[in-house]
């Protein structure tokens, strides 16, 4: 679905990723983990035609859409609005398709985007990218300033579209741990490359990976209940 070879991306003289390369086969969900400034972000602006490379090779079978880093919605419009943007490419502008995987949303569609909670916004922003029909969804930072109830509620989601529609998922995350409960294989990237790649059993059972990335506790994100509803874990 999604190949990258020996990718270069630099911003003026600095150089964000040298030589990244990557791939994810149909109905994969794979991992892109490392710290804050590792190129993570940069290579999905870049995936997503966002930023251009200076060097290497990307190949993409099929519609690739992505979740930005901190939801990035237009605030002063309603949640059905901004759903309505994400379908400038597919050209069907019916929401109810979101609306029906994110139930909670429906009641909200009415609502400005900037007035949502946190995992709300959340929910927008993954359906905004659904709204176009993606072969491949890139998510960017899942997880970031949600509480461990909220993610695991998307978490389900995305498990959901991955199983059900055969949806090919590239998780880019911070937290390793559970980047790793989510998907079967990961890449590790730190300062623009890539320094480990591999199932994500394997990495999560190597000495430095778990020095580096596995600190803390993993009860949060490992169990929850699923029979509630998604709009009573959104808050």
């Amino acid at each position: 679905m999604l190949e990258v070879d020996d990718l270069v991306v630099r911003y003026g003289a600095a150089t964000a990723l040298d030589g990244v390369s990557l791939r994810i086969e149909q109905r994969e969900m794979v991992a892109l983990v490392g710290p804050n400034g590792a190129g993570k972000s940069t290579l999905l602006n870049t995936l997503s035609g966002i930023l251009r490379p200076a060097a290497g090779r990307m190949r993409v079978e099929g519609r690739l859409a992505q979740v930005p880093e901190g939801r990035q919605l237009f605030p002063d419009l309603t949640v059905e609005d901004n759903l309505r943007l994400g379908a400038w490419r597919s050209g069907d502008r019916d929401p109810g398709r979101v609306y029906r995987l994110f139930p909670g949303l429906m009641r909200l569609r009415r609502h400005h985007a900037g007035t949502l909670s946190g995992g709300e916004q959340q929910m927008v922003a993954v359906g905004r990218a659904l709204m176009s029909d993606p072969d491949i969804l890139a998510v960017d930072e899942l997880s970031l300033g949600l509480a461990p109830l909220v993610v695991a509620d998307l978490v389900r989601h995305l498990r959901m579209l991955n199983e059900e529609r055969g949806m090919a998922i590239l998780l880019v995350e911070q937290n390793a741990r559970l980047a790793f409960d989510i998907c079967g294989r990961a890449y590790i990237i730190e300062a623009g490359r890539v320094v480990a790649s591999g199932s994500c059993a394997e990495l999560a059972n190597s000495p430095e990976v778990q020095r580096a990335y596995l600190g803390g506790s993993t009860d949060e994100y490992e169990e929850y209940d699923e029979s509630e509803e998604s709009e009573e874990t959104t808050r």
